[in-house]
């Protein structure tokens, strides 16, 4: 019989994003930017077991919140133009593991912001002299909106099309 194995960053999980969660989505092949929903300023919390007042980062992902340290703060600040934790709403950002993080003179890694911030990518739009081609091909409304921004008014004349081309098929 043999033992059940236990993967070493097990004890390492807390209730807050660290090292080992940015570890763990890099193995699933998940991307590392997300968005701040809010940074609260927590007075009296509990983070790494420790009583303290932190600023913390919330995300619109459904991900662990981000303690964030001076590092990490100080790009939230580039990036927004504001040193206001009130105005570092909806700012995407990249995390990355920083092996060369030091806490008390100790090199311990940690959680680090990226600092080039990313972009959304702009889609093309979807315009109506496309529908033709694009419905020859066979694809359908979802698979135009994964890659296109397409109107409401655009949308309904490519499902019309496609009605109108199945009936006279």
């Amino acid at each position: 019989m043999s033992a059940e194995k236990h993967h070493f960053r097990k004890v390492y999980k807390s209730d807050h994003l660290g090292v080992a969660d940015l570890e763990e989505f890099l193995e699933e092949g998940k991307k590392l930017i997300f968005t701040i929903k809010q940074v609260k300023q927590e007075v009296n919390a509990t983070v790494a077991g420790k009583k303290g007042n932190f600023n913390i980062a919330y995300f619109v992902e459904s991900i662990k919140p981000l303690v964030l340290n001076a590092t990490n703060a100080k790009q939230i600040k580039l990036f927004t133009g504001s040193s206001f934790v009130e105005d570092w709403n909806n700012v995407k950002i990249e995390l990355y593991c920083d092996e060369l993080v030091k806490m008390k003179g100790e090199v311990v890694g940690g959680v680090r912001i990226k600092p080039i911030q990313p972009k959304d990518k702009i889609k093309p739009q979807f315009t109506a002299d496309k529908i033709p081609a694009i419905f020859a091909k066979g694809i359908s409304i979802d698979q135009i909106k994964e890659v296109y921004l397409i109107t409401a008014e655009v949308e309904a004349q490519y499902l019309e099309y496609g009605i109108t081309a199945t009936a006279t098929a």
